[in-house]
């Protein structure tokens, strides 16, 4: 399809969806976001080497950040006014957000209520999971790369694997299900663990998704070449587990594409953005902790809600520029494209 007849497609969308009375965001390719990523913060208790120096970063000074208020406002207009049906809380580490039981709570009682989920390290999660749990939240996805305590101070360059262990267990009592594991295979550290995370998923009943390596370190030092692919992971699995596609390439928007393992009921996934993209089906917006709009992981260009709330503007027009900023998200990362050029931003400061 063209240019021109794809936005004219766009376009024919955009009017139906207005004449129905359905606010959402849509692009140019028909695209709908639903889902709304929110980062809490840009820091980190964690100094993982895919994703930042040991050093850390230069952080988001205190009035960049939105607050609270603010977070709950925004969170607000879009569900209400532009369709999105589930919110998902990032960073950096949203636990480190002192108010963020506070915001949980009143997201959970917005009208409609988008269902809510955490992405973590899943430390200081043990402290905090019933809480979370109590105020709302609907379930956690925790980061954890390694069965093996040496691996994980290798690769964090910190000693909380314990911590992370505790913050997992304390999710599945509150009841924060599925609990999800994500991991992210490295070479030379914990790319021959694959199998032996999964029997220990499958063990604690949770549930792994792998994920491909991404072009979002603060270093800029990531190299195709050098990375675990989907299709390794998939061979190291199978030399264990007899895998069954559960979707049958019909997954939908869902970035992780899930194999029964053994027939079943236990599952696990595989997030390849990079080998096996899906912008296709894409229903993501995002927002940062400083209030930018990103319609992509990978987008060099952000748009400014924070400007316009501190400078007084309406709901219809904080949601008019969310809408006008969706309609301009490209079909694809371009991580195939010779010419991809790696986002300025790192991952901790765009929100996962």
């Amino acid at each position: 399809m063209s240019v021109a007849s794809r936005r004219l497609a766009g376009d024919t969308e955009q009017r139906r969806c207005s004449r129905e009375g359905a606010h959402v965001l849509i692009d140019t390719y028909g695209r709908v976001a639903t889902d709304l990523r929110v980062s809490l913060t840009d820091r980190c208790n964690l100094r993982c080497t895919y994703c930042m120096p040991e050093e850390g970063l230069q952080w988001l000074a205190k009035p960049d950040l939105l607050t609270d208020d603010e977070i709950v406002r925004l969170i607000d207009i879009a569900v209400r006014t532009l369709g999105i049906e589930e919110v998902r809380f990032t960073g950096g580490e949203p636990l480190l957000r002192p108010g963020l039981v506070g915001i949980v709570e009143r997201v959970a009682a917005l009208d409609p209520r988008p269902r809510m989920s955490l992405t973590t390290n899943g430390i200081g999660l043990g402290r905090t999971a019933a809480a979370l749990k109590a105020a709302g939240l609907d379930r956690v996805n925790v980061s954890l790369d390694t069965l093996r305590p040496e691996v994980f101070k290798a690769l964090t360059r910190r000693d909380r694997h314990k911590d992370v262990l505790e913050g997992l267990r304390a999710a599945r009592e509150a009841g924060l299900t599925p609990v999800k594991v994500n991991t992210v295979l490295m070479p030379g550290l914990n790319e021959d663990e694959a199998p032996d995370l999964l029997a220990w998923a499958i063990e604690h009943d949770y549930e792994l998704r792998f994920i491909e390596q991404m072009p979002l370190d603060a270093q800029h030092g990531w190299k195709r070449e050098g990375m675990v692919t989907a299709g390794d992971i998939l061979a190291a699995l199978r030399t264990r587990f007899r895998l069954t596609p559960e979707d049958a390439g019909e997954r939908g928007s869902a970035p992780a594409e899930r194999w029964l393992v053994d027939g079943g009921p236990h599952r696990v996934g595989v997030i390849a953005s990079v080998t096996r993209p899906f912008c296709a089906a894409c229903d993501r917006t995002r927002l940062t902790a400083d209030g930018q709009i990103r319609t992509c992981l990978f987008a060099t260009e952000e748009t400014d809600l924070r400007g316009a709330l501190r400078s007084g503007a309406p709901d219809e027009e904080i949601a008019r520029i969310w809408r006008l900023a969706m309609w301009g998200k490209k079909a694809g990362a371009g991580l195939d494209d010779p010419s991809f050029v790696q986002p300025d931003r790192p991952m901790s400061a765009i929100g996962g």
